[in-house]
């Protein structure tokens, strides 16, 4: 089939086959639909209609929606959560989601397809949910956005003797709906995420009044730590976490542990020899071979060449960030889908070079692996670029996750016996 035909296809029948493929191999599918294995692989790659009428049948072949595949150690909600990076790190550890909130259509349907047991809906704007209405949950996650704020004000409130906790200093943010949240429901614990910069924000006021509103105004023992992707993925991606619990049990960052030596780009290439299933629109042919599409126009490549070499002869560091499978790579940002120009793969000699797929971005971002289960992708390539630039490295959220697991369950037991039954090392003051 014509590539220009992949549009018309019945997007719903593909995204619901590419669940159940996460599951079952093409045989067994051919099995439960009696089909050849041939004809479902002719689907996967979009060589002819994945038909609608096998929708039901796809449907009954996954799990029955709200039934947990396997028993959860802690609750949790998730905000401002995007394509779901945070969830999956947290759902290694023993979680399990009761609350999603998103406003971008775009990515809730990534969400929704990629996540089809919940039983509860997605809400949108966080800013018209009210706190009362949110269930009662062991962790709190957010990876929201940081809207530069002043507390300019604050100093003058004082004076005036007027009130000036969370509310006043950080109204007009989307961590006021954080902090609200927690104020009201009092999780034992949250992790907030955000990019490096929020510590240096307004000459560090910002991340101080993130600090206060959490420790002193909301009363967590905090602490917060930038964490650099790398040891991971092949990606150099720093991002600041910020942890803290209802109660003092001993957490700390210094339990954090990384891979001694991290990959390389080539782990998440597409190998284009055979060995990996073709992925239309990503890979094609036999071989796999990466489309055509992905590789740099003319055109664009001798703009992006001229704007470095102006740049360098200015002193500045401005350029593009040409890669090969031995390097690591820069960091993958929302704006890849204009020219991808941070990130650019070589292909050797004197050929153009070409984009990463959106599935190499899943790999980069520890969203799946080129031997491991498939991160499904039903948007265009600019969305699934704005998807995957504005998420987080998975494996290093499964890691944290995995340090404060043990502490939830501390504070678990602490409300159901009224004993606090802290570790040895811990500090209790």
């Amino acid at each position: 089939m014509p590539s220009e035909s992949f549009s018309n296809l019945p997007t719903e029948s593909l995204a619901l086959l590419a669940q159940v493929r996460q599951r079952m191999t093409q045989r067994e599918i051919g099995e439960h639909l009696q089909v050849d294995p041939k004809t479902v692989g002719r689907w996967e790659r979009r060589e002819t209609d994945c038909p609608k009428y096998v929708q039901a049948a796809l449907r009954e072949m996954l799990p029955m929606r709200g039934r947990s595949e396997a028993p959860s150690s802690f609750t949790f909600i998730d905000l401002f959560a995007g394509i779901g990076g945070i969830r999956r790190g947290f759902e290694s550890a023993g979680g399990r989601c009761i609350f999603t909130s998103e406003w971008n259509e775009w990515s809730k349907k990534t969400y929704r397809l990629n996540f089809p047991s919940d039983e509860h809906e997605i809400d949108g704007d966080i800013t018209q949910v009210d706190a009362a209405d949110i269930p009662d949950h062991d962790v709190l996650l957010a990876g929201f956005p940081c809207q530069p704020f002043s507390i300019a004000g604050v100093s003058k409130k004082n004076a005036l003797g007027r009130p000036h906790g969370f509310e006043c200093t950080t109204q007009g943010t989307l961590f006021f709906d954080v902090a609200r949240i927690i104020a009201e429901k009092k999780p034992k614990a949250f992790l907030l995420e955000n990019v490096k910069n929020l510590v240096s924000h307004d000459g560090g006021n910002t991340f101080r009044v993130i600090k206060e509103t959490l420790a002193r105004e909301l009363g967590y023992h905090v602490q917060a730590k930038v964490i650099d992707g790398q040891s991971f993925t092949p990606q150099h991606r720093e991002r600041i976490l910020i942890v803290g619990f209802r109660e003092a049990t001993g957490f700390s960052f210094d339990d954090f542990q990384k891979p001694a030596k991290g990959p390389l780009l080539g782990s998440i290439l597409h190998p284009e020899d055979g060995s990996e299933e073709a992925e239309a629109p990503f890979t094609t042919g036999p071989l796999a071979k990466v489309h055509s599409k992905y590789v740099l126009t003319e055109k664009l490549w001798e703009y992006l060449k001229g704007y470095a070499a102006k740049h360098k002869a200015a002193g500045n560091g401005f350029g593009f960030g040409l890669v090969t499978p031995e390097m690591t790579t820069r960091t993958l940002s929302a704006r890849y889908y204009k020219d991808g120009s941070e990130i650019l793969v070589s292909r050797g000699g004197k050929k153009r070079p070409r984009r990463l797929t959106p599935r190499e971005c899943a790999r980069l971002m520890g969203f799946d692996s080129p031997t491991g289960n498939k991160f499904i992708i039903p948007v265009s390539d600019t969305q699934a670029y704005k998807q995957f630039g504005n998420s987080v490295v998975v494996p290093v959220i499964a890691e944290v996750a995995r340090l404060m697991a043990p502490h939830i369950r501390i504070l678990q037991r602490y409300e159901q016996t009224g004993i606090l039954e802290l570790p040895l090392f811990a500090d209790a003051s």
